[in-house]
């Protein structure tokens, strides 16, 4: 009896969505790697918050530099060789950022870090697209749903080692050979097939005039600036402002990633129950309670940490869903017109949030979120309707 190894269709597009799964975990287990690693990069180049928000502006400048011609380079090289070469470099680059002592030998390391971010954010979403399609079901959330989980694993892994008193360096190495194991069993299921373009840049922006897709896009620009403080500004506020040692402070991220991650698993149920409306307007609340208790209470600084990512959690995937189903403008363009703008505010708030606080300090700028959030619960009128 003869046994036919050939896989089958369902055996390969399986195949390619756990791979895509992988490659969105590294992406967040990358990014978030960082996170815990900021007061200690601070400390050692003696620096203090408008310096490091000048630092932190070099991850923006290199994602947003690169994001523009990432779409050429996927006509050219293929989905496949972008994420590989990402994922390397952030693997490589990771550790220079525990190593670098001089504030330009670092804007250097973290404008590689977010060139290869920025590259790997387009690549991988446009892999997932393709995915997506072949399997015919919805597989996007669960995507990202990988990039959260990613996330959680990157800032605690690390808060961890720290807590068990490794170096800052021997931590990020520990990721950073963990990324390379992971992409060496994952890459070979990856498509290796180039996508087609399915819009220009062009006709990207132009979606832009239409009034629901433009308020909808400055809505995801202020919650992914939201968003971007937790990253890159939450252990640093742990330290400066609570006192905490620079080995604990990255856990208030963590249990934020947790909890955003656990509201995304159930963030489809919640919109069927409730409304897409409704979950944005309690979202709003409940992040703005979140941030009243982390900043105005020491008693809740981690209880606010869970309820901003409660919160905050299915806000952009109501927005992204919004602007997809807005009449008269095809989703091929609104999706990648908000992103564009969404990831914006997501790379270049920090860096506004570290000139800011360096002239009024960290906690009153980190309660300036509560104008955000009332922006945002104020745009709910554009939200279409989701069942």
């Amino acid at each position: 009896m003869t046994i036919n190894s050939t896989p089958t269709l369902a055996d390969v597009q399986s195949r390619e969505q756990h791979a895509t799964r992988a490659i969105f975990f590294m992406a967040g287990l990358a990014m978030s790697s960082w996170a815990p690693l900021i007061p200690f990069a601070k400390a050692r180049l003696a620096i203090n918050d408008g310096a490091l928000g000048l630092l932190l502006f070099c991850i923006a400048a290199g994602s947003m530099l690169v994001m523009p011609f990432t779409g050429r380079l996927i006509a050219r090289f293929g989905c496949r060789r972008l994420m590989i070469l990402s994922v390397l470099g952030l693997a490589a680059d990771l550790p220079l950022l525990m190593l670098f002592d001089q504030r330009e030998a670092m804007a250097l390391a973290l404008l590689l870090f977010g060139t290869f971010n920025g590259m790997l954010d387009v690549a991988m979403n446009a892999h997932a697209v393709v995915v997506e399609q072949e399997s015919e079901q919805a597989k996007m959330s669960g995507f990202h749903g990988f990039y959260s989980i990613g996330s959680i694993a990157g800032a605690g892994f690390v808060s961890f080692f720290l807590w068990l008193g490794a170096t800052p360096l021997l931590a990020v190495c520990t990721i950073t050979v963990f990324l390379t194991l992971l992409l060496a069993a994952s890459a070979r299921n990856i498509l290796p097939k180039q996508n087609k373009a399915t819009s220009s840049k062009g006709e990207t922006l132009r979606v832009l005039s239409h009034p629901p897709v433009l308020a909808i896009a400055i809505l995801c620009f202020f919650v992914f600036m939201l968003e971007g403080a937790m990253l890159d500004w939450s252990a640093v506020f742990m330290t400066s402002e609570r006192g905490m040692s620079a080995s604990l402070a990255g856990f208030g991220y963590t249990l934020y990633s947790i909890t955003v991650t656990l509201g995304r698993l159930s963030g489809d149920r919640l919109v069927s129950a409730l409304g897409g409306k409704l979950v944005l307007l309690l979202g709003c609340a409940i992040a703005g309670i979140g941030i009243i208790l982390l900043v105005f209470t020491h008693w809740g600084t981690l209880p606010g940490f869970i309820l901003a990512g409660a919160g905050l959690a299915n806000i952009i995937p109501i927005l992204f869903t919004s602007a997809g189903n807005q009449p008269g403008v095809s989703a091929d363009f609104a999706i990648p017109a908000v992103t564009l703008f969404g990831y914006s505010g997501l790379l270049a708030g920090p860096a506004l949030i570290g000139f800011i606080a360096h002239h009024i300090g960290l906690s009153l700028t980190f309660s300036g979120a509560l104008l955000l959030l009332l922006f945002v619960a104020s745009g709910s009128p554009f939200i279409s309707r989701q069942r």
